[in-house]
């Protein structure tokens, strides 16, 4: 039967056919007539709003803390009506009579003070009633007789926080009964009296004064004398200070007790109780706290426990005792049934008692906050009468935690840790072990979780062996700061669950560049690095983790997402809140869309970080708008802009779009601006070097010469002496008539030195080097002009060298003479020479015999000139 609920928080979407079933506004109508009245109490509109609801739904009116008076007419077929935290103060004669098919009805946290006897008329077949905190003190004023005559059907009855006496209102026609939370207060013997004997059904009752008021000082074989058929019974925090033997004897039939937080009992009563409950059908036994927590500290022994054994005991609970140890042999007498055991928050010692633990049934163990500090001001405090307290402990076998760490004692004892061997589930949290975790085995043992979180296990050395079954594993609060290698090592083959949040390992895992820590840890599949102060993460950490579906890595210092997630295709979420990440990198990008295009349930949450929205960022923006990666709380990430102001991601696209012509100005402007510079510059470098080519290549062949012939060299031009008259610029074409003519007229005629690169280059030297050195060695430099020496590449290089000789060493002296030896027109001649010709004299060969003669004289002259 699937439920409705009518409430004023909008209308529910149904695939059925719909049709109004209630109205509560200004004018009541749109009521389906034989089927529904109309609800006359218009005038509590703020209560329930109608809502179109399936003909054959479970229909429940849920007006609960809308201040209202007093009990709205209700429509007949209406089986579910909560009314709790409302003014309401009387039940009107009749308002049920319409209302048979009602089951349940919550009236807890009114003020009622008075129940007529025709106060449930017509609610014949209700099955709960919850009359809860309120105002039903004045006994028989406030129950009449009878009170409860029309619920024969009532199954749970709660009528807590009302009365603060031992009076128990009329219950003989509550017959159908079977759970009763009533409120009982008494000055001395708790006895429930007859009127609980015809509640044949009855078998749940709850007295507890965590949810009431309860009082039961003493208890003894009378008080629950006419509820012999009760299977659960609590009666936690009644200020019980005794409870006879035979107490609960009668009750055969009990399944679960709980006398938990009655600390005037003293752990001592625990003997009475379990010798009660030997032979009964008790399966979940509850006595936390009952022992004071200024008592002196106690000693669980066999006789508290030992009827136990006659017993099918599945649960047991001392949790808040002070106990220090256990009598040697105890354990035994712990029934075969056991499974779950719960001793925290005592002050457990180490003694050869624990070499017993193998020996226990159970698949789960809790021993947590042993020698936790208490806070008094939160912990329930009775005052209970003096009595004189002698607790003697041997102190034989019996070293405290803190005196040497745990782990360093037992290896001592022996060289496995004894655990039950049926053990599944061992919770030693909050224990103030201070140690670490050396390299230590279990006994044969079928435990597939532990806990041993919030200690002080500050180094895990390892490897701890046969744990093979372990899946969940919890070193969570330790202060560890230091891992070793081998520590989780292949006996860790199957666990699940790995929770190591709250230590130092940012210390230890960044020195893990070849991920070797987890490298075991194959079948992991959620991993808690939580608020370890880890500022980088190596590549290779997580290598081997490939059915990783969570990983935790949140409230640490990562600023970058730096290791390798694509190999994990199961990865589901990726929790990195609150780090210091502004940006992803483009590899952390590339490796969550490797993920997710495999996945389409990766989820990341970036929350919490100091993300950013400027021109820097804008990849990183653009890829939040277009990754398949999902982001949890999306709407919520705050991103800081240029201008310093946190804008919210609550449309990623309008954010990109606008961040994106934001930067568009700026970036055409800058790339602009820029390549226009970077144009400039390389054209001005380009022309200036192809302007000033030669005068560059002179200044370096110069260079070189200057540096290898120093000697040769002087500043002043008057003090210099030359090797050379001239040097002879020519092409391999004329070589005859430089080698014959030139070389007989001028050198051996003339007695003028010349320079031939044939002749006078020094080998071993390049030939640019020894062109320049031979122009700067000779007085003047002669050029025999012919169309072979325009094509020569060479040629035109003495040429150019010669020119910046005169410009920048001879201060523009002529020292260049061109020797047309071929006929040349204007127009075959380069710009370069054709200038030179125009500016300076030069002497074309002729050619003949006279004017041989005359040529030659000339250019001697010329040569010898200066």
């Amino acid at each position: 039967m699937s439920t409705v609920i009518f409430s004023d928080t909008g209308n529910i979407n149904l695939p059925y056919i719909l049709v109004p079933v209630c109205v509560l506004v200004t004018r009541c109508k749109h009521v389906i007539p034989h089927e529904i009245q109309e609800w006359k109490a218009c005038h509590f509109a703020s209560s329930c709003r109608c809502q179109n609801v399936p003909r054959s739904q479970n229909i429940i009116a849920d007006c609960s803390g809308k201040d209202l008076l007093r009990i709205p007419k209700l429509p007949h077929n209406l089986q579910n009506l909560f009314l709790q935290n409302n003014n309401i103060s009387r039940i009107e004669d009749g308002i049920f009579k319409d209302s048979s098919k009602l089951k349940t009805l919550d009236l807890s946290f009114n003020r009622i003070s008075y129940l007529r006897k025709t106060s449930f008329k017509g609610l014949q077949n209700l099955i709960s009633l919850n009359l809860g905190n309120n105002d039903l003190k004045y006994e028989n004023k406030s129950f009449e007789l009878s009170a409860f005559y029309f619920l024969e059907n009532l199954k749970s009855l709660n009528i807590k926080r009302n009365v603060i006496t031992s009076f128990v209102p009329d219950l003989w026609k509550l017959r159908s009964l079977e759970l009763l939370s009533i409120d009982y207060i008494a000055d001395k013997i708790a006895i429930l009296d007859e009127k609980f004997s015809n509640l044949k059904r009855l078998t749940g009752i709850d007295l507890s004064g965590i949810t009431g008021n309860c009082k039961m000082p003493i208890l003894t074989e009378k008080t629950f004398l006419y509820l012999p058929q009760i299977t659960h019974l609590n009666i936690s925090k009644c200020k019980i200070q005794h409870i006879f033997k035979g107490t609960f004897k009668i009750l055969r039939n009990i399944s679960e007790l709980d006398v938990s937080l009655n600390t005037c009992l003293r752990f001592e009563t625990l003997e009475n109780i379990t010798t009660d409950l030997q032979h009964s059908a008790v399966k979940i036994l509850k006595v936390n706290n009952i022992h004071s927590i200024f008592g002196m500290p106690t000693v669980l022994n066999t006789s508290h426990i030992w009827s136990l054994k006659n017993t099918s005991l599945v649960r047991f609970e001392a949790a808040g005792n002070r106990i220090q140890r256990i009598e040697s042999g105890t354990v035994k007498y712990l029934p075969p049934s056991l499974t779950s055991a719960d001793l925290g928050d005592n002050m457990f010692s180490f003694g050869e008692y624990v070499i017993e633990l193998k020996d226990l049934p159970i698949t789960s163990l809790e021993i947590s906050d042993n020698f936790s500090p208490h806070n008094v001001f939160n912990s329930y405090i009775e005052e209970c009468p003096l009595t004189e307290e002698t607790v003697t402990i041997n102190s034989i076998n019996n070293l405290f935690f803190y005196e040497r760490p745990f782990f360093e004692k037992w290896k001592k004892k022996s060289t496995f840790f004894p655990v039950p061997e049926k053990l599944k589930k061992f919770i030693c949290k909050s224990n103030n072990l201070n140690s670490e975790i050396p390299n230590i085995g279990f006994k044969a043992n079928e435990l597939n979780y532990l806990s041993l979180s919030d200690n002080v296990l500050h180094t895990w050395t390892g490897p701890v062996t046969n744990i093979r079954k372990l899946t969940d594993l919890d070193l969570s609060a330790n202060f560890c700061s230091n891992i070793s290698k081998i520590f989780f090592n292949q006996d860790f083959i199957n666990l699940r669950c790995l929770l190591l949040q709250n230590n130092l390992l940012g210390l230890v895992l960044p020195t893990d560049v070849d991920g070797e820590l987890f490298q075991n840890l194959y079948n992991v599949e959620y991993i808690n690095l939580s608020k370890n102060k880890i500022a980088n993460i190596p590549n290779l950490l997580f290598k081997e983790q490939h059915n990783l579906e969570r990983l935790d890595l949140s409230e640490n210092m990562i600023d970058d997402i730096n290791f390798k997630i694509s190999h994990m295709r199961k990865l589901m979420f990726l929790n990195v809140k609150n780090n210091r990440i502004s940006i992803l990198s483009q590899y952390a990008m590339n490796e969550l869309d490797s993920v997710a295009k495999e996945n389409n349930n990766l989820t990341i949450d970036l929350s919490g970080n100091n993300l950013v929205c400027n021109c820097d960022s804008l990849s990183f923006v653009k890829w939040i708008v277009n990754t398949p990666t999902n982001f949890l709380r999306l709407e919520k990430y705050e991103c800081k802009t240029s201008t310093n102001t946190l804008s919210l991601f609550r449309n990623p696209r309008e954010v990109y779009e606008t961040l994106q012509k934001e930067c568009m100005s700026y970036e055409s402007l800058i790339i602009g601006v820029t390549t226009g510079i970077l144009m400039f510059i390389f054209i001005l470098c380009g022309g200036m070097i192809y302007r000033y080519r030669w005068k560059l290549r002179y200044l370096y062949y110069m260079v070189k010469v200057k540096w290898r012939d120093p000697e040769h060299n002087s500043d002043n031009k008057d003090e210099r002496l030359y090797m050379y008259d001239a040097f002879v610029s020519y092409a391999n074409e004329d070589d005859t008539f430089v080698h014959h003519n030139l070389l007989n007229n001028l050198e051996k005629n003339g007695n003028i030195q010349l320079c031939l690169h044939r002749r006078n280059f020094l080998p071993g030297n390049d030939i640019a080097t020894n062109i320049t050195s031979a122009i700067h060695n000779s007085r003047k430099t002669i050029v025999i002009m012919s169309a072979s020496y325009l094509a020569s590449y060479w040629c035109m290089f003495e040429y150019n060298m010669a020119k910046m000789e005169s410009i920048y060493e001879r201060n523009c002296e002529n020292i260049l003479f061109l020797v047309f030896y071929e006929k040349m027109s204007a127009c075959d001649l380069p710009l370069k020479i054709l200038e030179l010709v125009h500016c300076q004299s030069y002497i074309e060969y002729p050619n003949d015999e006279y004017g041989d003669v005359v040529f030659w004289e000339q250019l001697q002259k010329a040569i010898e000139s200066y």
